[in-house]
């Protein structure tokens, strides 16, 4: 299936692996011009060699989220190679395991301006040029926290959610100029945030590993682990031409994972 997607700009977030570099891998296989982005220069590079095979020589952009004051210089430097953005998928790193309580502000800040601040500024960077050509691609990746709660996940579940608020409310403000907005919720993708987050869990349990990624699988109706390919897959698709008529939603994709209708 063509996406009608050759020759767009698009720019992935947190791009240095897991998610966000499979997810630069299935764009550039679709003929975007993509521009990877991330805070260490090793993993991108790692990104880069993976999207190069696929065809298509990436932009590669160092960049620490959480310094705002970067976008406009980073946003220079990514126009002036490929011209302005049309898919912008807005990806970040997650905030180590917590409580609800008893998390001090600062940390609630540094979070909040990682994960949060950062992609609606990004996006608002995104958007004029979006608007003027009357197309454009917004995802943002968060996780399955924001549909149900992850125990231990305080920081992430919280600071998550408040982008679904923001991509609903987003979508329907610039559905008008055939923008597209919608929310993609990772379940268990075998990634490394994913294995970090097993290990820690197993250690303050006193546990194997093996123990803790079966009693995961076990709740998973497919029975396996994500693929982050599979994942990217379905951020590609709503990249698309096809998926036009898509926006305002969340999507899971969790194997079965959360149990809810909603």
């Amino acid at each position: 299936m063509d996406l009608g997607i050759k020759g767009r700009a698009a720019l992935v977030l947190a791009a240095g692996g897991g998610l966000g570099g499979a997810i630069a891998v299935a764009l550039a296989r679709e003929g975007a011009r993509t521009a990877i982005a991330g805070i260490h220069a090793e993993s991108l590079e790692v990104t880069a060699r993976a999207v190069a095979a696929v065809g298509l020589e990436p932009l590669t952009v160092v960049w620490d989220l959480g310094d705002l004051t970067a976008i406009e210089d980073r946003f220079t430097q990514i126009e002036g190679r490929l011209g302005p953005v049309d898919i912008l998928v807005n990806n970040t790193g997650g905030p180590p395991p917590s409580a609800a309580s008893a998390v001090e502000p600062d940390v609630w800040r540094s979070h909040f301006d990682k994960m949060v601040l950062s992609v609606m500024k990004i996006t608002d960077r995104a958007l004029p040029a979006m608007r003027e050509r009357r197309w454009g691609r917004i995802i943002t990746s968060t996780s399955s926290g924001v549909v149900a709660p992850i125990p231990g996940l305080a920081l992430s579940n919280a600071l998550r959610i408040s982008l679904v608020g923001w991509s609903k409310s987003l979508s329907r403000e610039e559905a008008p100029f055939g923008i597209t907005a919608n929310v993609v919720v990772p379940g268990r993708i075998d990634t490394g945030r994913v294995r970090s987050l097993d290990a820690a869990k197993a250690k303050r349990a006193g546990r194997a590993v093996e123990s803790v990624m079966a009693e995961s699988i076990a709740t998973i109706p497919v029975g396996r682990y994500g693929r982050p390919e599979e994942y990217a897959a379905a951020v590609a698709f709503l990249a698309s031409d096809a998926a036009s008529y898509i926006t305002g939603t969340t999507l899971r994709v969790d194997g079965g994972l959360v149990p809810t209708v909603y």
